[in-house]
């Protein structure tokens, strides 16, 4: 479904991801690990198109992204960080407006919303302004819209930010459903805890080489025979690619 051929970006003489390679198939949940400042945001700003590669190429359903980015852009759902809303608008009318982004009809629009609204346990909140909302519930309307134009892959970075527990519960639900239906899902994180639960297969990237790529009983595997949890393995992990990296 996505692929990474040996993908690079350079700011000036900074190189923030070096000439990465990966592969993910239809269906999986990838969850995509790293230290603060370790690549992990530019590389997801690359593949929705938000940066521009210094080199190397992004492939979606074997097409390059680079050579058709707007129709590679109505295949991707993006959930960024950070919640971005119109205070002035309800959640409803976010949620037509974005729609309306994708070409969508109004009665399958109406549908989908509908559906992702009794989905994410917005309730009557959807016809309440924005500005009203918590920080799970503008995460909420977010992720909904990411989902309205039944995208084939799913890019989000740290969906799991301010999220209370109930936020969180239906949100991992959500995305574990969505896996099931055969949507592929990138996901960056620093919550281990909900790699470990819901995701397939991870990636470690640090000082912008990916240090590790693999399945998550993989990681399990590791956990179990040295007797370390995940939060020991990762530091483990980027703490002997720091030393590799001190001696380049």
């Amino acid at each position: 479904m996505l692929e990474l051929a040996n993908l690079e970006k350079r700011f000036g003489d900074f190189t923030a991801v070096n000439k990465i390679n990966l592969k993910i198939a239809v269906g999986q949940l990838y969850g995509f690990l790293g230290p603060n400042g370790a690549g992990k945001t530019t590389t997801i700003k690359m593949i929705t198109g938000l940066l521009a590669p210094t080199s190397g190429n992004i492939f979606l359903g074997g097409e390059n992204i680079l050579h058709r980015p707007l129709e590679s852009k109505m295949k991707i759902g993006y959930i960024p960080d950070q919640p971005y809303l119109y205070d002035k608008l309800t959640g409803r009318e976010y949620l037509y407006f974005s729609g309306g982004l994708f070409n969508i009809t109004k009665e399958k629009l109406t549908k989908e919303i509908d559906e992702l609204t009794r989905q994410l346990k917005i309730g009557d909140w959807i016809d309440k302004r924005t500005e009203e909302y918590s920080q799970g519930m503008k995460q909420r309307i977010v992720i909904a819209s990411a989902f309205l134009h039944s995208p084939k892959l799913l890019i989000i970075d740290e969906p799991m930010i301010g999220l209370d527990p109930q936020s969180a519960f239906v949100v991992k639900k959500l995305l574990k459903d969505k896996v099931s239906d055969g949507i592929t899902i990138f996901m960056s994180t620093h919550s281990l805890n909900v790699v470990e639960e819901i995701c397939t297969h991870v990636g470690i990237i640090n000082n912008g080489n990916i240090i590790f790529d693999g399945t998550i009983e993989t990681l399990l595997r590791m956990k179990q025979e040295h007797n370390r949890n995940l939060e020991k393995i990762f530091i483990e992990l980027t703490e002997e690619n720091e030393s590799d990296y001190s001696h380049t």
